[in-house]
């Protein structure tokens, strides 16, 4: 019942924010991800105290064709879900300074929005994993369009509108994917679906339909060309959002069901992909250097970070694996805070461009402390939840391949360049029109770097109980994966 719960009350709560009106809504969504985040930490200390076995709901939903309403959460899965349940709130409370058009149906989308991505991470049939992965789209579709911060409406439109075919005509190949798959196996059931036989061509094509649906998600280049311009076009909720948690869908995916389902045709097409998330890296770090424009500059190094991560999946690895969660996690959690970051530089001086910005912190001490801090762990320095993550991910490139390591570990050069070159253009020197009437934090500003800047802290000093977490989950997919 409790996996229901976590599942559902999102939705629920969605409908009773819309109900709310304009004027508490809000508040009523920000009480609900808090009951959601409560609810999934003790789904989390349920499946800690039943051991290894997964959490695991399932009824038969259609007979013909034969799918069920199927569930199961393991380590992998619920690290997932509290970090959006984590996350949600948070992202909420960056808009409490911000007045909102039609509130109540914007939150409501973003509730209707968290219930799709628990979905998500907690399907175990194929079908139900497809439907909540359009589910999600829907609602950051129209957050990025109806709410969208970029001056030139018709550009924005455009650039939402390449989003959303994108990654809907991505989401008909896994859907044909699947539809073979269920040819093959008569069922949807990941288990069945981790169990069957496929020939050397039939797990290429079946690869195919899966990884051109989650590298578009993620993205992995070449795949992120809708990235940049959608990010700086959404609302800074709605790109928090997309970059906190719905690109984690795609890292999720890859390895929840394209690695184990498929091992042969991941084995030929490995040497490919890493490549392919190798260049995504030194790519996104280099064009990063280049951005004048501070949004465009974080949705830069998002491309860059997340490469790596991909990388990491695909070396079959130990340490690849668990890098690549711990990374998800830390990513999740610094980017929301990056791009908070940003808003509030906009909000206060109406500009993302660096070169007008200067001397915050002669005025704002405690928003350029939390920022420094925010980026010192995006820049994967000691003791920062980034280190550990993107040292075991270097070391899962490392075993696969030396010299690919070698390119790889360029990230932590590169990102050290260009987030401390926009920190010191941003906050150090002196003020200038733009920013010497900057007003240092608020109170529910204050409220999400506090969390944030803990579990920065937190995972990077002691990252073991989600390594303990996630072991089981991740030896039994690296188990499939390298039959």
């Amino acid at each position: 019942m409790l996996l229901l719960g976590v599942l559902f009350f999102p939705l629920v709560a969605a409908l009773l924010v819309y109900l709310s009106g304009n004027k508490q809504a809000k508040y009523v969504a920000f009480g609900a991800t808090v009951i959601e985040f409560v609810a999934s930490y003790l789904l989390k200390r349920s499946l800690s105290v039943g051991g290894l076995q997964p959490l695991v709901y399932s009824h038969i939903w259609i007979t013909n064709p034969n799918i069920s309403f199927a569930l199961s959460v393991d380590g992998l899965s619920s690290i997932l879900i509290i970090l959006t349940t984590f996350l949600v709130p948070l992202i909420i409370l960056t808009t409490f300074r911000k007045v909102i058009d039609n509130a109540k149906s914007f939150y409501s989308l973003v509730l209707f929005m968290q219930f799709a991505l628990i979905g998500v991470f907690a399907a175990s049939d194929g079908f139900l994993f497809y439907i909540f992965w359009e589910l999600a789209l829907i609602p950051i579709y129209f957050i990025a369009l109806l709410w969208g911060e970029g001056r030139d409406k018709e550009f924005r439109n455009r650039a939402i509108f390449k989003f959303f075919i994108y990654t809907l005509g991505g989401s008909l190949f896994m859907l044909l994917a699947f539809i073979w798959l269920y040819l093959k196996a008569g069922t949807f059931d990941i288990s069945a679906l981790y169990n069957l036989n496929l020939s050397q061509n039939e797990q290429l094509l079946v690869f195919a339909g899966f990884f051109i649906a989650f590298a578009i998600k993620v993205p992995i280049f070449p795949f992120h060309t809708w990235q940049p311009e959608t990010y700086k076009e959404a609302p800074s909720a709605g790109t928090m959002l997309l970059a906190g948690i719905m690109l984690k869908m795609g890292l999720y995916g890859l390895l929840r069901w394209l690695l184990p389902i498929v091992p042969l045709g991941v084995f030929i097409a490995t040497p490919y992909v890493i490549v392919l998330c190798i260049i995504g890296v030194v790519y996104g770090s280099v064009i990063a250097i280049r951005q004048t424009d501070l949004k465009r500059l974080l949705a830069y190094s998002s491309l860059a970070h997340v490469g790596l991560i991909a990388a990491g999946i695909f070396t079959l690895t130990k340490e690849g694996f668990e890098g690549s969660v711990i990374q998800m996690v830390s990513h999740g959690i610094n980017v929301i805070a990056l791009f908070f970051a940003a808003e509030i530089i906009y909000q206060r001086t109406g500009t993302f461009e660096i070169a007008k910005l200067g001397g915050i912190r002669n005025v704002a001490p405690k928003f350029s402390t939390a920022f420094m801090v925010v980026v010192l762990a995006a820049v994967a320095l000691p003791l920062t939840n980034s280190f550990i993550g993107e040292f075991l991910l270097l070391y899962g490139v490392y075993e696969y391949n030396t010299w690919l390591s070698v390119i790889a570990g360029l990230t932590i050069i590169l990102g050290a360049v260009y987030m401390l070159r926009m920190y010191q253009n941003v906050m150090l020197g002196n003020t200038n029109e733009n920013t010497i009437g900057f007003t240092d934090l608020h109170w529910s500003e204050l409220a999400v770097f506090v969390p944030v800047i803990a579990a920065i802290f937190l995972i990077g000093i002691y990252p073991k109980p989600i390594l303990n977490i996630i072991q089981p989950a991740l030896d039994n997919i690296l188990t499939y994966s390298l039959r």
